[in-house]
Order: structure tokens, then sequence, then C-alpha cells
């Protein structure tokens, strides 16, 4: 069952990819959604907020632009309880995987489909096959 509290973050410098990623999201139940389209807004939302993000989704271009350590930032932040980096292109090896943190999960997509919202939705709701540690062949089996 969906979880309708679940705080969705989806940050990436495209209108057109934040609106993609926020309606697939809602075909899969969810609303409670924030796009926004800066790093330093991701910042804000983070260092600010007085619940933690359950979901942050985001274009590693963002970090990329401007040479930040987006997985840095990531790990270990209690504010930030899952992530999906996608857009990582060839800099991503392997392709897809968990990182090391089994909450991150790292996409070379330019842009994550249904079915990869849907795989994370399912890991971040415990609806998920996959072990925390996860591997890349499940995620790559499971057509993300």
């Amino acid at each position: 069952m969906t979880n309708k509290a679940l705080r969705i973050l989806i940050a990436d410098g495209q209108h057109f990819f934040r609106l993609k990623i926020e309606r697939a999201l809602n075909q899969l139940g969810y609303y409670r959604i924030a796009p926004i389209h800066r790093l330093d807004e991701v910042f804000s939302a983070v260092e600010f907020g007085d619940t933690p993000l359950d979901v942050l989704i985001i274009n590693a271009a963002l970090a990329h632009s401007v040479k930040f350590d987006l997985l840095w930032f990531i790990r270990d932040n209690p504010q930030i309880r899952h992530v999906l980096i996608y857009g990582q292109g060839e800099r991503a090896s392997p392709a897809l995987a968990w990182c090391p943190a089994p909450n991150v999960l790292i996409s070379a997509a330019p842009l994550p489909d249904l079915e990869a919202l849907a795989a994370l939705m399912g890991k971040v709701e415990g609806n998920s096959v996959w072990s925390d540690k996860g591997n890349a062949s499940d995620l790559l089996s499971a057509g993300i």
C-alpha cells in the first residue's frame, strides 16, 4: 500500500524533467512532492527542514556543475532517508548499483522512468525483494 505521507524532493535543473518525474510519482500514488531546480535549494530543504526527507531524487548534473561531492553530503545525513541520483552517464561504475550507503541508488539513466521510480519507492516502503546491500544485477533484472 502506498504511504501518501512520504516527503519527496525532486531536484533537477530542467523543468520538464522535474515535471515528468513528478507525474510518474503521481501515477504511483505519491503526491507530497516538492520540485526544485538548484542545489542550494536542496541544501536549504535539508538543513532547515523540521522533518527528514523520505526521498531525494536528484540529477547528478546539479552537483557536478559546481564540483560538489553529492555522496559525501548524503552519506550519514539524518535529514535524508533515501536517495536516487540519476544522470550519472559513463561516470557510474557499475552503470546501476546501490552505493556503499544502503539508502542510495545511483542510476546512469539520464532520467528515471516509471519502473525505476516504482523500484525505488518499493525499496523506500520496504516492499522490495532486494537486500539492504543490493546489487547491480538485481536492479538490472528489475528493468531499471
